[in-house]
C-alpha cells in the first residue's frame, strides 16, 4: 500500500452553504452506482477485489450525513452532477473516507473507520468481485495501482466525474489531500484512458459470486473450538515464505470433493503426449504437442496450477476471451509446458475445448495469473503458437513442434524483410507487441511462423492464441505471406487494433473494389477486413479506403455480427465523403465485383451503373447507400 500525504479536514464556516438532507439522500439514491464505482476505483488495490467490493458500498452508505432533521454543511464546492449541491456533498463523503481507508495504520492512533473491514454489508458464504475485462481494462487498472490514492482520485475526477482540473483541484483540497497539484501531475502519467472506466472491470454493483469454503463453514458450526485451532494452524501457513496456501498456492479452499474432481486436480493424471507423436497424427493440433518445459516433472508446482484452475483465490487475476468458460476442468487437462520464463514459472494446459495458462512469480505465488482462451476446432495452422509470457511491452511464444522457423515482420514495412525470431526448446526469442504500444501506431509487429505447410503470420491482439491473417475474397483465402499480400495489409495493419480482446481467431483482408478519383489522382483502393472469432459469434467487418500515397487506410464502416464479407455473404457496400486536391467533396462509394448499381438517398440523390459511385457534394453531408447484385438482391450499406 502506499503512503499519502493528507491534509486536516477543513473546517466549516457559517457562511457555507447548506443542503438538506433528504437532498443528500436523493442525490445518493439516484447516483449510488456511480458514486460506488467511484468508491472502488479510489480504494487500495492491495485490499482484494471481494474487499473493495463491500468496503466500497459501505463507504457510500455511510456517507449519508447522521443527523435526519438538521441541514448539512457542505464545502464552497457545491456543484455536482447537473449542478447538484447534495451529489456534490455526497461524492465528497465518499471519496475522503475512500482516501483515508489508504492511510497506513500508526501504533499510537486509533484507525479510522474507513481503514477498517467494514461491518456492512456482508454476504455470508460467498465472494463477490466484479467481471473481468479486456487486455485494455486490465493495463488500466495495472496503471492505477501504481498510483498514490490521491492521484487514482484525480484521474477518477478526470475521467468518471469529467471534472476540469480546477475543479478536480479543489475537490482534492476538500477532501483534505495535501498537494492536489502534485496529484494531477502523477496522474497525468497515466494514459487517457477515461471511458474505460465505465466498463464491467470497475463496476462493484455488478458483480461476479463464487462460494467460499463450504466444509469449513459447516465445521465451525459444528465445533467453534476446532475451527480456532484450525485458524491458528492457517495462520501459520501464511506466514511461511513462497508456498502462499500451502500446496495449492493462491488457490481458494476446496468446496467439492468427488472423484472426478479430485482426478481432475492430480498432476500424475495429467495428459502427456509423446514428442514424436504428432508426425503420425491424422489430426495436427494441441492435442498432438507434447509436454516441454524444464518443470514438467514438478509436481508442486502442477498441483498449483491445477488448484488454482478449479478455483483462483481472491488474489489471482482471471481473465478470459469473449464466449470462453472459465470454471474449472472437467477431468485430467493435457500438459503443453512447464517451465520458467523470464521472471514466472508459467505452465499451459489443453482440455479439448481451451488453451489455459497459469502463471507464477519465481519468489512465491502472490499474484499468480490465470488466462483462459477458446482453442476448440483448432486447425494445424491455428495450433502454431501459444503465448507464454507478456513482460515490459515484449511477448514470447511456444510454438508446435512442426515449427521449423520464426521470426518478426513490421506489417506496416512488407519491403522491409523479416528478423528472425531464435527458438529455444520451443520458445520464441522476445517480440515487440503492439498492443503494449501508446501513442500513434507507427508499427505492428507480428509472428512469421513457417513449416513445412510454407510462411503465414500472426497477430497479437492482446490474447494467448495470436490471429492468423490471410487476404483474399471470402471462401478463397491464403495466407498473408506473399508480397502481394503484404502489400495488401501495409496500410491497414493498425485497423487490428479494434479488435483486441474480442476472442479473434482469423483476420482476413480483401480488396473488393478498385476506383478512380474524380480528381484524375489515381486509383483508389476499397478493402474489407472481417475478424472470425473462436466463438463462431461476434464477427467484426471494417471497410477501408485508401488512397493512392497515403500511408494509412481510413476506417469508412464498420459493423459486427454479419455476413457481410465473409462466405455466407461474398458481398460489401461503403461509402465514404472524400476531398479531392483541388478542394471539392465528393461522396464515394463502391461495392464487391457483382454489385450491378448502386443508389443514394438522403444528402446526396444519384445512382450509378456498375460497383462505384462518385458524387460531388458538401463537407458533413449524410446519405444512405443502396445496391443491387447482378442476381437483383438488394444489399445495403455497411454500418
Amino acid at each position: 500500500m502506499q503512503s499519502q500525504d493528507v491534509a486536516p479536514r477543513p473546517t466549516s464556516s457559517a457562511s457555507a452553504p447548506v443542503v438538506d438532507v433528504e437532498q443528500v439522500e436523493a442525490a445518493l439514491v439516484e447516483h449510488y452506482p456511480r458514486l460506488v464505482r467511484l468508491a472502488y476505483l479510489v480504494l487500495p488495490p492491495g485490499l482484494g477485489r471481494n474487499r473493495r467490493v463491500l468496503t466500497a458500498h459501505a463507504l457510500t452508505q455511510r456517507a449519508l450525513p447522521r443527523g435526519r432533521a438538521a441541514a448539512s454543511v457542505i464545502p464552497a464546492q457545491s456543484t455536482g452532477r447537473d449542478g447538484d449541491p447534495g451529489y456534490a456533498f455526497v461524492r465528497l463523503q465518499v471519496l475522503r473516507t475512500a482516501l483515508e481507508a489508504g492511510l497506513p495504520l500508526r501504533r499510537k492512533a486509533w484507525p479510522k473507520r474507513s481503514q477498517l473491514p467494514p461491518l456492512l454489508p456482508q454476504v455470508w458464504g460467498l465472494r463477490l468481485f466484479p467481471r473481468s475485462g479486456g487486455a485494455e481494462e486490465l493495463a488500466l487498472d495495472q496503471h492505477l495501482s501504481a498510483l498514490s490514492a490521491p492521484a487514482r482520485a484525480a484521474y477518477v475526477l478526470r475521467g468518471l466525474e469529467r471534472l476540469p482540473d480546477s475543479d478536480v483541484h479543489h475537490v482534492l483540497r476538500t477532501a483534505g489531500v495535501a498537494d492536489p497539484d502534485a496529484a494531477l501531475q502523477e496522474a497525468d502519467g497515466v494514459p487517457a484512458q477515461y471511458p474505460l472506466l465505465d466498463s464491467p472491470e470497475f463496476d462493484p454493483c455488478s458483480l461476479q459470486a463464487r462460494p467460499t469454503d463450504l466444509m469449513r463453514r459447516r465445521q465451525h458450526l459444528k465445533a467453534a473450538l476446532a475451527a480456532a485451532a484450525a485458524l491458528a494452524v492457517c495462520g501459520v501457513l501464511l506466514a511461511l515464505p513462497g508456498d502462499g496456501w500451502g500446496p495449492d498456492g493462491a488457490a481458494a479452499p476446496p468446496y467439492a470433493q468427488n472423484p472426478a474432481a479430485q482426478a481432475a486436480l492430480d498432476p500424475s493424471r495429467l495428459l502427456k503426449v509423446s514428442p514424436g507423436a504428432w508426425r503420425s497424427a491424422t489430426r495436427t493440433d494441441f492435442s498432438v504437442w507434447p509436454a516441454r518445459g524444464d518443470l514438467t516433472t514438478d509436481r508442486a508446482l502442477l498441483r498449483r496450477a491445477l488448484a488454482v484452475w478449479a478455483r483462483p483465490g481472491e488474489t489471482v487475476r482471471v481473465s478470459a476471451t469473449r464466449g470462453t468458460p472459465s470454471g474449472g476442468p472437467a477431468g485430467p487437462p493435457q500438459l503443453l509446458f512447464a517451465g520458467n520464463v523470464d521472471n514466472a514459472r508459467v505452465v499451459v494446459f489443453y482440455d479439448g475445448l481451451r488453451i489455459t495458462r497459469y502463471a507464477e512469480p519465481k519468489d512465491g505465488t502472490a499474484g499468480a495469473a490465470l488466462d483462459f482462451s477458446r482453442a476448440d476446432g483448432a486447425t494445424r495452422i491455428e495450433a502454431s503458437a501459444v503465448l507464454v509470457s507478456r513482460t515490459d511491452g515484449n511477448v514470447r511464444y511456444l510454438t508446435a513442434p512442426w515449427v521449423k522457423k520464426t521470426a518478426e515482420r513490421d506489417l506496416l514495412k512488407p519491403g522491409s524483410g523479416a528478423m528472425d525470431l531464435a527458438l529455444t526448446d520451443g520458445i520464441t526469442a522476445p517480440l515487440a507487441s503492439p498492443v503494449a504500444q501508446t501513442g500513434g501506431c507507427t508499427s505492428w509487429n507480428v509472428l512469421q511462423i513457417t513449416d513445412d505447410s510454407g510462411t503465414r503470420l500472426m497477430a497479437d491482439l492482446g490474447e494467448l492464441l495470436p490471429a492468423r491473417l490471410t487476404t483474399g475474397r471470402p471462401g478463397k483465402t491464403h495466407d498473408a505471406a506473399g508480397s502481394e499480400a503484404l502489400r495488401t495489409w501495409a496500410p491497414f495493419g493498425c485497423s487490428l487494433a479494434d479488435l483486441r480482446g474480442h476472442g479473434v481467431r482469423s483476420v482476413n483482408a480483401w480488396q473488393y473494389a478498385s476506383q478512380p478519383l474524380p480528381d484524375a489522382s489515381g486509383t483508389a483502393a476499397w478493402v474489407c477486413t472481417r475478424g472470425e472469432t473462436w466463438r463462431g459469434g461476434g464477427e467484426r467487418v471494417l471497410a477501408q479506403f485508401h488512397t493512392p500515397g497515403g500511408k494509412y487506410g481510413a476506417v469508412a464502416a464498420k459493423a459486427e455480427n454479419v455476413a457481410a464479407c465473409g462466405p455466407r455473404d461474398p458481398h460489401v457496400l461503403a461509402g465514404v465523403l472524400w476531398k479531392s486536391e483541388a478542394g471539392p467533396w465528393y461522396l464515394l462509394a463502391a461495392g464487391s465485383r457483382d454489385t450491378a448499381s448502386i443508389s443514394t438517398t438522403g444528402g446526396v440523390e444519384r445512382t450509378a451503373q456498375g460497383n462505384v459511385l462518385a458524387a460531388k457534394t458538401k463537407q458533413g453531408v449524410k446519405a444512405e447507400l443502396k445496391g443491387t447484385l447482378t442476381d437483383g438482391r438488394s444489399i445495403n450499406g455497411l454500418g
